[in-house]
């Protein structure tokens, strides 16, 4: 009975990718350019003027940061696996994982793809049935996705480069 209703929700769920906007990712870099490049989070902590969390990042390649604001439940989302807490019942981002798992899905990485009017935007990249699926995502709960599923966390150069035009912020206070 279990499997077979694994199986109907996973029927729900990839149609439900499919009709919402997801769609198979391009598996090569356009040739003449960098691509994104992989970065780490290095904390979440909280801006002492707005009191909004923030996340960090650093990029691998070429060690520029970043940082997003995020919400307070995204930012609890995020900080648990950084800090190896395993809670006794599934959270959110560990239901979606352990869904796809049932589905003999996986993720492969997300990629933070852009910033346009203060907002930042992210693709999720599966892997469902051999086949690549991207399926948009706020970066906040891609990332948490990404901790727990110990894949790459990919930052376009763009977001970067348009993330140094804002302002700069007040030094965010001592991490969560």
């Amino acid at each position: 009975m279990r499997n077979s209703r694994a199986v109907a929700v996973g029927a729900v769920l990839v149609v439900g990718l499919l009709a919402a906007g997801a769609k198979e990712a391009p598996e090569k870099t356009p040739a003449g350019t960098a691509g994104p490049q992989e970065a780490e989070v290095t904390g979440v902590v909280v801006d002492p003027e707005s009191r909004q969390p923030v996340v960090l990042l650093q990029g691998k390649r070429d060690k520029r940061s970043l940082a997003m604001t995020i919400g307070h439940f995204e930012a609890n989302g995020i900080a648990i696996p950084l800090q190896g807490v395993s809670p006794p019942r599934p959270m959110t981002h560990d239901l979606m994982l352990n869904l796809l798992g049932d589905l003999r899905a996986s993720l492969r990485r997300i990629v933070i793809t852009d910033l346009r009017n203060d907002v930042y935007y992210a693709q999720l990249i599966l892997d469902v049935q051999g086949g690549t699926l991207q399926v948009d995502s706020r970066p906040s709960d891609a990332i948490a996705l990404a901790l727990r599923a110990k894949v790459p966390i990919l930052i376009e150069d763009r977001v970067f480069d348009k993330a140094e035009r804002l302002q700069p912020r007040p030094a965010p206070s001592p991490h969560f």
